[in-house]
């Protein structure tokens, strides 16, 4: 049941409208089945957010469960038709970028960085925000018969590796009865001590050692959500793609990629798309050549 958002005013301030729910089974579901029912109350940068989620899903369907109270589920509805269809895989990743910034704000002696598509790192004891290694859900173009996850690669770091561990993940669904409809769901650990982290590459504000102030990450990560998508909608991909780019350490990484049909890639990822999906150059007889990763799990090798 939504109750008021008196806990969250900065946030507020940010959305037209934003809903605490105390539990939920899932706040994509919920926001996604009650924009279809009534759009006219739910105006673009509409949020449901609560700290007890039941049944949440991550990309590529998979689990998300934390104990109540210790992690932060968002969901924004975004309306997209502003923005080319070419250019709307990009929405995940604007989505991650925002995250990475509000997280860090919050973490200044940590280094806090972008995983390809939308996975939010933390690596202590060096600051600074950005983390890009040359030149981060990435989607393929959304079209009208689109419905469902905006399908990325999900970003799997090594324990313990040079760019850190996850302390927030992304997944957007396109709303089904509404193509110009997105719903971008975020998790954020919070409060979640090391004893009860799911796996060794997670992490969590507690573990960093930080009393997080929950309406000032919601209301950054929604200040720059907004101007992202704003952004992207005026001037296309190249207008987010070099904040994207500077925040992202998948870039000149070696990594490793399974894709969807069961064929797996190593190689460098050397790049971004015009589509915001992976360039991974790999080496051959020929000399290298390149690959464009819009979906499957992608692992830093190193």
């Amino acid at each position: 049941m939504p109750i008021a958002p008196e806990g969250y005013p900065l946030a507020a301030a940010v959305s037209p409208r934003l809903q605490v729910a105390e539990t939920v089974d899932s706040t994509n579901a919920v926001l996604l089945r009650d924009a279809a029912d009534d759009p006219d109350s739910h105006p673009h940068l509409s949020v449901l957010l609560t700290r007890d989620q039941r049944a949440g899903r991550g990309r590529l369907d998979r689990a998300w469960i934390a104990p109540p109270g210790t992690a932060l589920a968002i969901s924004v509805l975004l309306r997209v038709g502003a923005i080319e269809v070419a250019d709307r895989g990009w929405i995940p990743l604007v989505a991650g970028a925002a995250m990475a910034r509000a997280v860090a704000a919050q973490l200044p002696d940590a280094r806090v960085s972008l995983k390809w598509p939308n996975d939010v790192l933390v690596a202590r004891g060096v600051a600074g925000a950005s983390a890009g290694g040359g030149g981060g859900d990435a989607a393929g173009a959304i079209d009208a018969a689109s419905a469902g996850a905006i399908e990325g690669a999900a970003a799997i770091p090594a324990a313990g590796g040079a760019h850190g561990r996850k302390i927030s993940g992304i997944l957007a669904e396109v709303m089904p009865s509404d193509p110009m409809a997105v719903v971008v769901g975020a998790g954020v650990n919070t409060a979640m001590e090391a004893v009860d982290l799911p796996v060794p590459t997670a992490t969590s504000f507690a573990d960093q050692g930080v009393a997080v102030d929950e309406d000032r990450l919601v209301a950054d990560y929604l200040t720059g959500l907004r101007d992202g998508i704003a952004a992207l909608a005026v001037g296309g991909g190249a207008a987010v793609a070099g904040d994207i780019t500077v925040l992202c350490s998948t870039l000149g990484e070696v990594v490793a990629v399974s894709l969807p049909d069961g064929t797996s890639l190593t190689g460098h990822a050397v790049g971004l798309d015009d589509a915001g999906r992976l360039v991974v150059e790999t080496p051959g007889v020929a000399g290298p050549t390149q690959a464009v990763v819009g979906a499957g799990d992608v692992v830093h090798v190193r």
